[in-house]
């Protein structure tokens, strides 16, 4: 229910309350529980741990970039392309991560270099915790190669594609 302000100043609502005292007093877990992360928050964690060496191996380079976690690819692929883009690591036709370039938004402002992960195809890919943190460290190793122009074999030894 919306009161009325003395002196015109703006409009307060009431916080919404449980009407019978029913509802959940608290957290339900505690914070020091593993299940009080969401599945959303460990990707996001996981994908921090595996890009934090890449980071550290290469500051200068990647001083400017951000990292981003998406939940699903948000771009506009054709069909009947048969070849993705080289700022887009996948697994075949499904996009897994993407480069994205420095530029200007839609209001003007400067925008700085992305690596952005999609977290649905990866997780929809890895059975096990270890195969996501497997495949988490391929797309930013492919990633951060791009971006710098190298081969992901200079940077992981290990890289599979």
């Amino acid at each position: 229910m919306r009161t009325p302000s003395p002196g015109g100043e703006p409009l307060h609502l009431r916080p919404a309350r449980d009407r019978h005292g029913r509802g959940a007093r608290g957290p339900l877990m505690p914070v020091g529980v593993p299940r009080y992360r969401t599945r959303s928050m460990a990707f996001d964690q996981l994908v921090l741990e595996m890009y934090a060496p890449l980071h550290n191996a290469y500051f200068e380079q990647l001083s400017g970039v951000d990292l981003a976690v998406d939940t699903i690819p948000r771009m506009r692929l054709r069909a009947d392309a048969a070849v993705l883009p080289d700022e887009v690591v996948a697994d075949g036709p499904v996009p897994l991560g993407r480069v994205l370039a420095a530029g200007v938004d839609r209001l003007g402002n400067p925008t700085r270099a992305r690596l952005v992960v999609f977290r649905r195809p990866v997780e929809q890919r890895a059975r096990t915790t270890e195969e996501r943190a497997e495949l988490v460290e391929w797309i930013l190793t492919g990633l951060v190669a791009n971006y710098l122009n190298l081969d992901p074999s200079d940077i992981n030894p290990d890289f599979p594609w």
